[in-house]
C-alpha cells in the first residue's frame, strides 16, 4: 500500500465518493493507493484533499513525510 492508500485508510475516506467528487477514476486511486511505482500528481493530491476536507499542505506533508534531502 502507498502512503496515500496508508492516510485514507486512517482517515477511514471512502473512495467512491472521492472519486465521484474529483472526478479520479476509481481505477486510478486504486492505482495512487495501492502501486508504489505510480506517481500521484499534484493536482489529484489537492482534489483528494478537497474532497475529504482535508488542507492540501497538511496533506502532503504527512504522505511525503519520508523524503529527505541527500546529505
Amino acid at each position: 500500500m502507498t502512503s496515500l492508500g496508508l492516510y485514507l485508510t486512517k482517515k477511514s475516506v471512502n473512495r467512491a465518493m472521492v472519486s465521484r467528487r474529483t472526478g479520479i477514476s476509481q481505477a486510478r486511486l486504486s492505482q495512487l493507493t495501492s502501486n508504489e511505482s505510480t506517481k500521484l500528481r499534484a493536482d489529484e493530491l489537492f482534489l483528494i484533499a478537497l474532497a475529504i476536507d482535508i488542507d492540501p499542505g497538511e496533506m502532503f506533508k504527512e504522505i511525503f513525510e519520508d523524503l529527505k534531502l541527500k546529505q
